[in-house]
């Protein structure tokens, strides 16, 4: 019914999609995978009209379409329902699936003529909520199911659901597969976005994978893939024949720990325990929870339920309580939650001693502090002096400065959040060298990064989340950018 092939698609010099394609048939639901940045995305948006191809073809039961727009798109059949949701919360049910307008008379909208044409699809759907519920009082679960109702009431040909699970319990995810498949039995061709591998394997009878804008594996029967080969496909290289568990061992005495901690809408009963001259990761897709963990120790974020106690006993009850009790946040987001730009680099080097802190004092010395800044320069080879002002250094060159202040307040914990994203290779191999060497000083180091690479190279163990739950452990020894990708898509290893 759907066939897309050829693909090519540029953003300035890159190529986001390089001949790739994908077909899908009635009756069937045909999953599509890839790491991020795989081209995914880009497929999807020229599939639903949303983006123009550069060349390749686009055919709706065997005839070449091509659509100017979204709307285009589903005047002829298509329907998409995006991983970010497109409810209106002050506006009830029956407003949000109506949006334009719905059915009446006389070019009047009639309400009941809106319930009887909802109806049906809210039951197959097993949506049992009031149509004159306000959408703000519907769980998560309902309001992705209330998006898919929406895109139903089109009569599609071809839905697309894109990332429809990445937000939901395991049980509100069990119900929305079965939903899926029963969906297909009806006739429609489902494309299925997700980055969950083993669900994957439940919902689609095909799938397909991209991997750096090319189709890496076209349309292969489910009963001819797994989980390993999926992760191969992906990264282009040979799966792990399984990911090893072990018992956490610490180099020290607990330094942070959570104990069954829960925050509302991220986090659900994560306990876990990081050591002095440990480096652990953390892992996860995005909204997986992990980062909910980088709050909560900094104090940005209070649980729900569950205790988190810091190095003596402390509990991070605020970011300034939580720097206070030594704790430091090396940010990626040098602009946003890092940096002076306007301020010059000693300013910088020395403002969480100076202002966070207070160590230096009612009238601080400008001379000490330029020494300190000074040192660190040195230290940590920034390209610049105490005078130039933080905003005019190199992007690398600003992310040492973000760290040099944290350096400077001498902290016991240090949280690093994408520390060296957008930095050169150069950059990167010389903070890696820093962060090791806080270890080897007895500082616990909790990291989070979207490069996997990274977390391989620097870490003793990486602590894998998926929905708000620690699901998996991987040691030093079987740390690989596959054994964490698998970690991370495959699935649940706990009951929720």
């Amino acid at each position: 019914m759907l066939t897309a092939s050829g693909l090519v698609k540029h953003y300035g010099g890159v190529a986001a999609l390089d001949a790739a394609g994908i077909s899908a048939e009635g009756g069937e639901v045909h999953a599509l995978v890839g790491e991020n940045g795989a081209g995914k995305s880009t497929l999807v948006k020229i599939i639903s009209g949303a983006v123009r191809p550069d060349a390749g073809t686009v055919e709706l039961d065997g005839r070449p379409v091509r659509f100017a727009n979204t709307r285009q798109a589903a005047e002829q059949g298509i329907a998409i329902v995006s991983q970010e949701l497109m409810t209106f919360g002050d506006l009830t049910v029956l407003e949000n699936l109506f949006p334009l307008g719905g059915p009446g008379r006389f070019g009047l909208v009639s309400n009941r003529a809106m319930e009887r044409r909802a109806a049906p699809v809210l039951a197959e759907l097993g949506l049992e909520v009031s149509p004159y519920a306000r959408v703000e009082t519907l769980s998560l679960a309902d309001r992705q199911l209330l998006e898919i109702c929406r895109a139903l009431l089109l009569d599609p040909r071809v839905l697309i659901l894109d990332e429809p699970t990445s937000a939901l319990p395991r049980a509100a995810a069990d119900r929305l597969a079965g939903t899926t498949r029963r969906l297909a039995g009806r006739g429609l061709a489902v494309l299925y976005i997700s980055h969950f591998l083993e669900e994957v394997i439940r919902v689609a009878q095909r799938v397909t994978v991209l991997r750096d804008g090319r189709t890496a594996l076209a349309g292969e029967e489910i009963g001819q893939v797994s989980v390993d080969s999926l992760v191969a496909a992906m990264l282009g290289g040979a799966a792990p024949e399984a990911i090893v568990r072990a018992e956490r061992a610490v180099r020290g005495a607990a330094s942070v720990s959570l104990g069954g901690v829960s925050v509302y809408g991220r986090l659900r009963d994560v306990s876990l325990t990081a050591s002095a001259g440990e480096i652990v990761g953390l892992a996860g897709l995005q909204g997986a929870g992990h980062l909910a963990v980088l709050d909560v120790v900094c104090g940005r974020a209070r649980p729900t339920a569950g205790s988190v106690r810091l190095p003596g006993g402390a509990v991070p009850r605020s970011p300034r309580q939580a720097v206070a009790d030594g704790v430091a946040y090396v940010s990626g987001d040098r602009k946003g939650r890092g940096l002076m730009a306007d301020q010059p680099l000693w300013e910088n080097a020395t403002a969480v001693r100076r202002l966070g802190l207070g160590r230096d004092g009612v009238l601080p010395s400008r001379r000490r502090m330029v020494e300190r800044t000074e040192g660190l320069v040195r230290r940590l080879r920034i390209r610049g002096g105490p005078y130039d002002l933080a905003g005019e250094l190199s992007g690398g060159n600003q992310q040492k400065v973000v760290l040099a202040k944290w350096l400077d307040a001498d902290q016991a914990v240090f949280v690093l959040d994408d520390p060296t994203r957008g930095v050169d290779v150069g950059a990167r191999a010389e903070m890696h060298e820093i962060v090791r060497d806080l270890a080897g000083d007895g500082k616990v180091i909790l990291i989070a990064s979207t490069d996997l690479t990274e977390l391989v190279d620097l870490c003793d163990r990486v602590l894998v989340f998926q929905r708000g739950r620690l699901t998996d452990e991987i040691v030093a020894q079987a740390l690989s950018e596959q054994a964490l990708s698998r970690a991370m898509n495959a699935g649940f290893a706990v009951a929720p």
